[in-house]
């Protein structure tokens, strides 16, 4: 919430604002597109590549007044971090220290960060969640000279937004958003946190245009408050190669838009699943476009509605597609995390698995993933007729022939000949 608000306040005075988000993630970027007003993509050196990293970067500096990168966990936590970005880009770091019940220990901590690596150092930092404007001078006073304290935010309910098991409520569940980005951003700019940072140069080169491999091909992309995890940059490689595409919703549409392919991505199914199971029309159109040859792609919570039920975190037990045998069933706890890849004929698909549920199935998996921390296999990777199915999340842009394939059903063939 500190970088949505200082959007947020940077936008309210005017100035084009960009931001983006380390790794992984679908439920920030939603919050961020609201507070800035602009698109929000994903960096990440091993994910989306340090070629994308540098280029979307140089592409939002070019119009951009401000742009800011939201890190993930802490500055240095996982390989790679969002420290690595920042030593490749020449990013200036700003860590967000938890500073209630801190004293002059606060000067250590940022210290302390500032030394951990020799290509990587602060350029200032802001405390968060101080008691009193006399708790911010101590903080100042205790960080080394040549380190500011670029703002002391002190506690206000404006600063939480309420989260769930997979992460943040999503944007559009938020009752008031904008009404409480406005009063964060007050509370930043109170701290004293409006002022510009020094300028950055930030040049790439250009990303080779992807090849036209989905031309003619039209995807109905499942989009509702059950299925809404979609990376931007993935529907935008699938527009790039050429596809059209149509969103529909499978919580409250009747019938399934006309379409020659698939995909039902991530998302809170669990939440949904009474409604869902009600809404036969649709489950009964998208059992005929399976049982019609026409590809699918189902991703995690897209997985969970192809089983043939679903068990919900109150132990309630729901119709599902039954395109898969087996049920998914809400753990309570995780059970799946972390960086992962899968090797296609077309090419290594990178991205993540994050799950709270399992699965209860007998159907053997085609193939599975890599984890990218440990190099131990990871998803299960399902295929039933022209579905496939896991609870992996791919980054599309990272193989575009391999997410082409997954929409014109070539995905495990050696070559494709479409």
């Amino acid at each position: 919430m500190i970088t949505a608000a200082l959007a947020r306040l940077h936008r309210n005075a005017g100035r084009h604002v960009r931001v983006f988000k380390y790794g992984p993630d679908y439920l920030d970027p939603m919050v961020l597109e609201r507070a800035s007003g602009n698109p929000v993509y994903q960096l990440h050196p091993w994910m989306t590549g340090m070629a994308e990293c540098r280029w979307r970067l140089a592409e939002a500096v070019r119009d951009a007044d401000l742009v800011l990168v939201e890190g993930s966990m802490g500055l240095f936590d996982g390989d790679p971090s969002s420290a690595d970005l920042a030593a490749a880009t020449g990013l200036p770091v700003v860590p967000v220290i938890e500073a209630a019940g801190m004293g002059q220990t606060f000067g250590a901590v940022a210290l302390g960060l500032d030394l951990y690596r020799d290509n990587v150092h602060l350029s200032g930092v802001i405390a968060n969640r101080t008691g009193s404007v006399g708790h911010g001078r101590m903080l100042a006073e205790a960080l080394p000279e040549r380190m500011p304290l670029l703002g002391a935010v002190q506690r206000n309910e404006a600063l939480h937004i309420p989260d769930r098991h997979l992460g943040l409520v999503q944007a559009g569940e938020v009752a008031d958003l904008d009404l409480q980005l406005d009063a964060a951003a007050e509370v930043l700019r109170e701290a004293g946190l409006e002022a510009l940072p020094a300028t950055v140069e930030l040049v790439a080169d250009p990303l080779p245009l992807p090849p036209r491999l989905l031309e003619g091909v039209r995807i109905a992309i499942a989009r509702d408050s059950a299925f809404a995890f979609i990376y931007r940059a993935n529907v935008e490689l699938l527009a790039a190669m050429g596809a059209e595409l149509v969103e529909f919703s499978p919580l409250a549409d009747q019938a399934l838009p006309e379409c020659d392919a698939l995909w039902l991505p991530g998302g809170y199914p669990e939440l949904h699943a009474r409604q869902f199971a009600d809404n036969l029309p649709m489950l009964l159109a998208m059992r005929a476009h399976h049982a019609e040859g026409k590809p699918i792609l189902a991703e995690c919570g897209g997985l969970m509605a192809c089983m043939e039920a679903l068990v919900d975190g109150d132990g309630h037990a729901h119709r599902m597609l039954g395109l898969l045998p087996g049920r998914a069933v809400m753990a309570g706890k995780l059970t799946g995390l972390g960086l992962q890849s899968l090797a296609t004929p077309h090419g290594e698909l990178r991205g993540h698995t994050f799950h709270h549920s399992r699965l209860e199935t007998e159907l053997e998996p085609v193939a599975r993933t890599v984890r990218n921390r440990t190099g131990t296999a990871g998803e299960a990777v399902y295929r039933q007729g022209s579905l496939t199915a896991s609870y992996y999340h791919a980054y599309f842009p990272s193989a575009p022939a391999a997410a082409a394939a997954l929409f014109r059903g070539t995905f495990f063939e050696e070559t494709d000949h479409a």
